[in-house]
């Protein structure tokens, strides 16, 4: 294995858009050697020729990881390549809207796949290595939906709830290691995401969105920190601690409300 040129190897899935294209180039500009996954090829060029520009190794590979053997064609990937990731971002992620009855099943199988199953299973396939070689960090990409129950998305907040309890238990499983743990959790960003997820939020959600990049630096230094729950933004923060006081009946007609649209 060892790592080309001396240095580290992060490796990001949803790394052509949003939060993962931005701590893409923090990691560029920082002189660590990149592996991008992400399903649109021509934009995985397109990153790779920008990010190059770092006088950095940037390797992509285009894969739905929501196929069952995606993760395998990864670790295939990392192999061939002769590449040892020392750094692991899961950050890729979907999410659906509407009621669930009337969702397609498809649309929200896929989402598991995606949030729970493909994070799950990239994270168990790295880890061990990153232990045999006692040294590593994961970040999990989760959202401030992960503390409480979302009507009208609730498989994503579900699968979200997911990630960070996942994320939480493997920093305890790994506290006396050398391997930092942590769980990224935005509230509502300006991204594609959005739009792809068909969200529709009324305007005071609307007001509160952070910009991927502004999440991505507070990420990329607390992560750096070794923090384990990472929540940019002070709204967001709020948000957050005003949700352990009320009722769990009253959180869940607020955020009912804030989806309506």
């Amino acid at each position: 294995m060892g790592k080309p040129y001396g240095r580290s190897v992060a490796l990001i899935t949803g790394a052509t858009t949003g939060i993962g294209y931005e701590l893409a180039k923090l990691y560029a500009k920082d002189k660590i050697n990149l592996i991008l996954v992400a399903r649109d090829d021509e934009k995985l060029r397109e990153v790779k020729e920008e990010l190059s520009l770092y006088d950095i190794m940037v390797y992509t590979i285009s894969l739905d990881l929501a196929e069952d053997n995606s993760c395998e064609k990864l670790l295939d990937f990392v192999n061939k390549n002769n590449l040892s990731v020392d750094i692991l971002i899961n950050n890729a992620g979907i999410g659906s809207f509407g009621y669930l009855s009337e969702i397609e099943m498809e649309k929200e199988l896929k989402l598991i796949d995606v949030n729970i199953r493909a994070l799950t299973e990239i994270t168990k396939i790295f880890l061990p290595i990153m232990i045999d070689h006692g040294e590593g960090a994961i970040m999990n990409v989760a959202s401030t939906a992960a503390f409480c129950a979302g009507p009208k998305m609730a498989t994503y907040y579900a699968s979200k709830a997911y990630v960070l309890n996942f994320t939480e238990a493997l920093y305890e499983e790994l506290r006396d290691t050398e391997i930092k743990v942590s769980c990224l959790c935005p509230g509502p960003v300006k991204t594609s995401f959005q739009e792809k997820s068909g969200i529709r939020k009324n305007e005071a959600a609307k007001k509160a969105l952070m910009t991927a990049k502004e999440v991505a630096k507070v990420a990329y230094k607390d992560f750096n920190k070794g923090k384990l729950i990472i929540v940019p933004g002070f709204k967001n923060k709020v948000i957050i601690l005003l949700n352990k006081f009320i009722p769990r009946s009253l959180s869940r007609k607020i955020i009912l409300m804030m989806n309506k649209g």
